[in-house]
This record gives C-alpha cells, structure tokens and sequence, in this order.
C-alpha cells in the first residue's frame, strides 16, 4: 500500500505455468469496491459452500427426502403393453423428453390468487 494504491497478487487461471501469478495494482475507492463486491448481505450465506444442496450432501439428502434406499434409474414396471406389444416391458413413466423414467414425487397445486374486493368488477356493457 502506497500512494498509488494497493498492490496484491492475483493469479491468471488461463495460464498454467509459473508465470500466471502477476501483481496488479489499484487505486484504493477501486480496490475497496471489488473487495466489497464478495461480501454477502448480512443474514446470508453462500450456497455453494453449506446448506441442504451443498455439494458434499446433495445426493443423500434429496435422497432421504424423496424416501429412496437406492437409485430408482432404469427400473421397469411389470406390466405389459396390450397388443402387439405385449411382449415388451413398459416404464411407469416415460420420460417425454429422454425417455428415461419420470418419477412423479409430489403434484403441487396451482397458487390460489384471492378474488378481487367487491365493486371493482367491470361494469357490464
């Protein structure tokens, strides 16, 4: 820190050699800015370190919540298709997509929006 700024190191992560680390210098109101910049907002966290769809716990906690033991990809239903097809074994679920077996976990209902207050309807013409 001197009185043309703040110098610091930064690292090139374009380059793989020795040479991608390289320091920079900044005025001080634009380094205090950048720096300000990856502070959160109090009462926040980031979610890409911590909390329920962190990476290290993902897959056991979505797991855990939909009630599967093991994987349920590529399970099929014993019941058969009528017809020509009657030999075939079907998925519940098709994927429309991929074709992979859709698994319906929850229907959510659409949000109910509250009625207008009286008097606000339009008049008839």
């Amino acid at each position: 820190m001197d009185d043309q700024g703040i110098t610091f190191r930064v690292k090139d992560c374009r380059l793989n050699d020795p040479g991608r680390y390289k320091t920079m210098t900044l005025g001080t109101d634009e380094f205090i800015r950048r720096f300000l910049i990856h502070v959160l907002p109090k009462g926040q966290r980031r979610i890409r370190h911590c909390g329920f769809f962190g990476n290290a716990n993902r897959a056991a906690n979505i797991r855990e919540l939909l009630g599967a033991e093991t994987s349920v990809r590529g399970k099929v239903r014993d019941d058969t298709i009528e017809g020509s097809d009657a030999h075939r074994r079907v998925l519940a679920f098709p994927c429309p997509c991929c074709g992979g077996q859709l698994i319906i976990v929850a229907t959510i209902a659409p949000e109910q929006h509250p009625r207008a207050p009286p008097g606000t309807a339009r008049a008839a013409a």
